[in-house]
């Protein structure tokens, strides 16, 4: 990455280990994901090779205990890590996120059986995960999921289904938010699914506007039989279990916001160095420089921003949720518009496919939605403010 990554990291103090973390993820990134990432925009393809080669790098379970093959680093190294595979793609930087949320979940509310089990192989990213809270019915309102699960003897019976979904029909393990008592948030519980569980199906590929890379489908559950065995802490803990990795993803896919809008902002300084009109560079008129300052400072302002809202969800601060949602909100709105802005200064040259400008606008935009939708954001913050 430039060196304005490196001068405001330095703020932080990072010590050597960080550092080193973070020129590992970049050089990962630099030779393994940046040269592929247009060509799987293109082809749609879910490079699962490419992925399982992060495990080896400790990156399939980067805040999960080390007993299991997990890194056991804190939030703060993982925002460094997703800020630097991001830079490559944002969309392959994502799914690692989500693979690490539902590692994480695994780490802190599974069993010391279920931790032997699972963990080893997810670690590894022998496995890939997924996680699955959306439905067709119920979005922002996670309390409102109709999926159902119904004991039966040794086993759990699952029916429903469950929406936009990364990774699904490609991921190995499924951690899947059911009923099993009332409707409500004391009602939901927390099962991992194996792929191969009888019942399961998915959905056809979605076509969407961006994170072409990874799949996206319905995972459907139809009398699907899962071991009892498979339930994490019993029934009834799944919402607490679901909201507890949101702060962490909510850094994470700010992370990745603010690695892709680092790329464009890259892009649009290489292109409008070598660009000429009208006898001079572009870079040389001032209402263009004014741009690429405020896109300057604004990216520095939210990359301080995440790396503080991450230090206090290392040190449990009473008020990390709401920084961390206030961080998802700001990074991720700020990702997209110096994206939208570094498309902007190439003109003509943005739109194409090939500069890749592009594909980071597209695959920003959803950042806004995912991990709860930036209006939810504001409603957290506001709680916080009020008392609630």
């Amino acid at each position: 990455m430039d060196a304005a990554v490196d001068a405001s990291t330095s703020q932080f103090e990072l010590n050597e280990e960080q550092r080193a973390i973070q020129e590992m993820a970049q050089a990962f990134a630099a030779d393994r994901v940046a040269p592929n990432a247009l060509d799987w925009d293109r082809r749609r393809h879910f490079p699962a090779d490419v992925i399982r080669e992060a495990g080896p790098l400790g990156l399939g379970g980067i805040y999960v205990r080390d007993d299991v093959g997990g890194s056991a680093l804190g939030r703060l190294d993982a925002v460094l890590i997703f800020e630097a595979l991001s830079h490559a793609d944002p969309a392959f930087s994502s799914f690692i996120s989500i693979h690490n949320m539902v590692a994480s979940m695994i780490d802190r509310f599974g069993n010391d059986e279920q931790r032997q089990r699972f963990l080893p192989k997810l670690t590894s990213m022998e496995w890939l995960a997924s996680y699955c809270l959306t439905e067709p019915g119920s979005g922002s309102d996670a309390a409102a999921l109709k999926t159902r699960a119904v004991k039966s003897g040794g086993d759990y019976i699952l029916n429903g289904a469950k929406q936009f979904i990364s990774g699904a029909g490609d991921s190995d393990v499924y951690a899947v938010m059911v009923r099993t008592g009332a409707d409500g948030p004391k009602g939901i519980s927390t099962i991992i699914v194996p792929r191969d569980a009888p019942g399961l199906s998915f959905g056809a590929n979605e076509h969407k506007m961006g994170w072409h890379m990874q799949s996206t489908r319905q995972v459907i559950f139809e009398d699907c039989k899962v071991p009892a065995e498979n339930l994490l802490s019993g029934e009834g803990a799944g919402f607490g279990i679901a909201m507890a990795g949101l702060d962490g993803g909510r850094l994470n896919i700010a992370a990745c916001s603010l690695g892709g809008a680092q790329s464009a902002l890259d892009k649009a300084l290489s292109y409008t160095a070598e660009r000429k009109a009208f006898g001079s560079k572009i870079n040389q008129f001032q209402a263009l420089q004014f741009r690429l300052a405020d896109m300057e400072t604004e990216l520095q302002a939210a990359r301080i921003f995440l790396y503080a809202a991450a230090s206090k969800l290392d040190r449990k601060a009473p008020d990390a949720g709401k920084w961390s949602a206030m961080a998802k909100r700001f990074v991720t709105d700020t990702g997209f518009d110096v994206a939208n802005d570094a498309l902007q200064l190439l003109g003509g040259y943005g739109y194409l496919h090939d500069y890749g400008i592009e594909k980071l606008v597209r695959d920003l935009r959803v950042h806004q939605i995912l991990e709860g939708t930036n209006e939810i954001m504001r409603v957290i913050i506001a709680r916080a403010l009020i008392g609630r």
